[in-house]
């Protein structure tokens, strides 16, 4: 992987009709950018540098900065929810399984993609709105699938019984918010003596799960 002040040769032109191609070059560089070195060193400078364009031709595709970081956090999501809903799938039919396959594969996430993660939740790159392309319908649907599907599978659990929930939708924030402290936490704490069992005290109390 090249470093973050290496550019890529120089670029030829797409043909007529495969600009996609170029702006997935354009996400792939401040991918690239973000995982390296973080969220401040993701500019329209060296984002054009290291796809190798010229920094006009990126206009053509995203209006500013935020519209970069917003696409890219959209696809981190999207790479999340895949991971999610594979985790479920090879846990089985097993409710209180799947709950915990979801929760595990979250955290794994947080863990192999730090940079990505944060930048997910908030950061720099979030302008106010109204200053950028970036609007309020799009910064609150960021995430809206991945909670949707953990509070349908907590309503399974209240479904087959094994967890004792009376609102799925507002527990499943709650131990959203568990999952993201518990993952925040690990990223930034260089060191802490955490239980073996945290994640598992986490999950069966904020899903209010019953005694396996």
């Amino acid at each position: 992987m090249p470093t973050p002040a290496s550019p890529r040769p120089a670029r030829t032109r797409n043909p007529r009709g495969e600009g996609g191609r170029l702006r997935d070059d354009i996400m792939a560089a401040a991918t690239e950018l973000l995982d390296e070195s973080g969220e401040s060193s993701v500019t329209l400078r060296s984002v054009a540098r290291r796809a190798g364009v010229a920094a006009p031709s990126i206009y053509r595709h995203f209006p500013d900065q935020p519209s970069i970081m917003l696409a890219v956090v959209q696809q981190a999501f999207a790479m999340l929810d895949a991971e999610l809903r594979t985790a479920m799938d090879a846990a089985g039919s097993d409710a209180r399984g799947r709950l915990f396959a979801f929760c595990n594969a979250y955290l794994d996430f947080a863990d192999q993609h730090p940079g990505r993660y944060r930048t997910m939740f908030g950061g720099a790159w979030m302008p106010d709105l109204g200053s950028s392309s970036v609007t309020e319908g799009d910064v609150s649907s960021l995430g809206a699938e991945s909670l949707t599907l953990l509070a349908d599978t907590l309503d399974d659990c209240v479904r087959a019984g094994c967890a004792t929930s009376s609102d799925p939708v507002a527990d499943a924030v709650a131990l959203w918010l568990g999952l993201h402290g518990l993952a925040h936490q690990r990223l930034v704490t260089v060191a802490f003596p955490w239980p073996a069992d945290i994640a598992e005290r986490l999950i069966t109390t904020l899903a209010h799960l019953n005694d396996a």
